[in-house]
């Protein structure tokens, strides 16, 4: 094929004046194909990869569009990994290193946040909701590695995850009624398990009118909540200054009058003041990493002790307790599939004065 997307580019930029970018491409390359005598074929594929060089992410753009793809991921130049359906697959691309540098940056204007040696990893959320995350050298060997977790475009509801069979339609109703009287819930699971998805189907399923304040490392989460104030962190500037934390984040949330609370996953001392919100009667959601339910509250106990000395096991195992109602465990199955494997209730156990877990028994899987 004769001419080429840069030529078609640098065409586009002389005819912009007055026009849309999207005008002046495909002028350019009508211009280009006259010249060079491109077939209408030739002439459409050129003009899609225009836009996608010009507008897009280049060559990833395609899987950017591919609905069935949830993730991709670069470990070196020419190499592409893709999943889809929990199923990793690899492909190989013409893409040099200085592509992807070029690509990244341009992922990173929308979201301020930047990428160099004094801040060699970053976690960003690109336009269409899609999280970013970036490891230049020489944390990582030689290559930068590149991460795109996608999310559906809409927020599924619990009964779109009946139809996948993610949970059971028995599953469903008890947890959305759950949601309706206020009920504080731990989504948990590995990654890749379907927290997030699940966690905003939950959401769904309370009040449209409530007032949601959402706080998150990168925007994730997706509310259709009409009173919604979504909130993410911030890296430090050169000079060391400006971070903005999640635990910053929550107790700035508790002065925006919230009617639920929802953390997009507790990693450290935020717990701490996600369960004193919870404590104070405000409902409230979250995500955690973890193997099994039992192990989410475990480990729910013990990140609250990050926040200083001062805290004692004793007081986090109570407000626990008192706090988190039901833990529902997330699992990826070896197909790539997602399931919710168990739901329990978080009770305290006097006798011992310990927490205990029980399991919710609500009808078998269809």
């Amino acid at each position: 094929m004769n001419g080429s997307g840069a030529d078609v580019a640098l065409l586009a930029r002389e005819l912009a004046d007055g026009l849309a970018v999207g005008d002046a491409i495909d002028s350019a390359v009508e211009q280009l194909g006259h010249r060079s005598g491109l077939t209408h074929f030739e002439s459409k594929a050129l003009a899609e990869s225009s836009h996608d060089s010009i507008r897009g992410f280049g060559v990833l753009q395609q899987f950017f569009d591919d609905e069935s793809i949830e993730e991709i991921w670069l470990n070196r130049p020419n190499e592409v990994f893709l999943a889809r359906g929990g199923v990793s697959e690899r492909i190989f691309l013409a893409l040099s290193a200085n592509e992807i540098t070029t690509l990244v940056e341009r992922m990173l204007r929308h979201s301020g946040r930047r990428l160099d040696r004094s801040s060699p990893f970053v976690d960003a959320a690109l336009p269409d909701g899609s999280r970013l995350h970036v490891i230049i050298p020489d944390v990582a060997r030689e290559n930068w590695s590149v991460n795109i977790r996608k999310f559906p475009k809409q927020v599924w509801r619990l009964t779109d995850l009946v139809d996948r069979k993610v949970l059971t339609l028995q599953q469903a109703r008890f947890l959305a009624g759950q949601m309706r009287t206020g009920k504080n819930i731990l989504v948990s699971g590995a990654t890749q398990a379907g927290k997030t998805t699940l966690l905003c189907a939950l959401l769904a399923e309370t009040n449209p009118s409530k007032r949601l304040v959402t706080v998150e490392e990168t925007f994730e989460i997706r509310a259709t909540n009409f009173d919604w104030v979504a909130l993410q962190t911030r890296q430090a500037n050169l000079e060391g200054r400006g971070e903005i934390t999640l635990r910053r984040l929550v107790k700035e949330s508790l002065r925006m009058r919230p009617e639920l609370l929802v953390v997009g996953e507790v990693r450290e001392a935020e717990s701490l003041d996600l369960l004193i919100a919870m404590n104070s009667g405000l409902p409230g959601l979250c995500t955690i990493h973890a193997n099994s339910a039992a192990e989410a509250v475990q480990k729910l106990c013990t990140l609250p002790l990050l926040a200083g000395a001062n805290i004692s096991a004793e007081f986090v195992k109570a407000t626990v307790a008192s706090c988190i109602d039901y833990v529902v465990q997330c699992r990826m199955l070896p197909d790539g599939s997602r399931q919710v494997s168990e739901i329990v209730s978080v009770v305290w156990n006097p006798e011992v004065e310990t927490i205990k877990t029980l399991p919710i028994e609500i009808g078998d899987r269809a």
